[in-house]
């Protein structure tokens, strides 16, 4: 039986990302049970914001789940979940306005979001093909073959990487606006904060799990690594 060495780069990056998503359940479950002073809903602070923001024709819809919040440019509705929608929490108020945020980045033609938006279809196929490709290739001993499935699984890679801009300035608009618009104040401010880079931290660990992939499937379709197994 053939021990693959490589294997521990995906044990690497599958405990750092689950660190990551610990870290942001964890920290969303502590400043949810600490409600803000002025007793104002996460829907309610969407509407505010986008309203601020001269954003009028975004809807806001509740979606099932936890954490499952999103924007969702092509149909221009933001959707907050069952555990964000209805809450008066600091941490609720901090997801809402992080998804305003991705509303005004679409109004004002953010260009990262943009190139985000065009790479998704291209992403959607190195996230469907790359691992059939691969796998075939190293079973018929087609390194070529499998170093095709590698570069289309780059292209998971990049996207991951234009989405880190995205997110980041997204809760950078988020934080100023609760604080410039005095939503949050005080250590309501220092709880959002922490909610936020907490979910930030997923998606860098998220590109740190795939770059680690990425790697491996490099090395495993190398020259002379015909014997190698997943």
């Amino acid at each position: 039986m053939y021990l693959d060495p490589t294997y521990i780069l995906v044990l690497i990056g599958a405990l750092v990302s689950g660190i990551a998503a610990l870290n942001v359940r964890s920290t969303f479950n502590r400043f949810s049970r600490f409600n803000n002073t002025r007793g104002m809903t996460a829907e309610e602070c969407a509407a505010l914001i986008m309203n601020n923001a001269g954003i009028y024709d975004v809807r806001i819809s509740r979606i099932g789940g936890n954490l499952t919040d999103h924007y969702s440019p092509s149909e221009k509705v933001l959707r907050l979940s069952d555990s964000v929608y209805g809450s008066t929490s600091v941490a609720a108020l901090g997801v809402a306005a992080h998804e305003c945020g991705h509303a005004i980045q679409h109004k004002e033609g953010y260009f990262p979001l943009k190139l985000r938006s065009l790479s998704v279809p291209v992403a959607n196929i190195g996230s469907w093909l790359s691992w059939p490709v691969i796998l075939i290739g190293l079973i018929i001993g087609q390194l070529g073959l499998a170093r095709i499935g590698v570069y289309l699984f780059t292209f998971v890679v990049l996207f991951q990487l234009i989405t880190l801009p995205v997110e980041f300035n997204a809760s950078s608009r988020a934080l100023k606006i609760l604080r410039e618009r005095n939503i949050l104040a005080g250590d309501e401010m220092k709880g959002a904060t922490k909610v936020l880079r907490a979910a930030a931290m997923t998606y860098v660990a998220a590109l740190f799990s795939s770059i680690l992939q990425l790697f491996r499937l490099i090395l495993l379709t190398q020259g002379g690594n015909r014997r190698r197994r997943f």
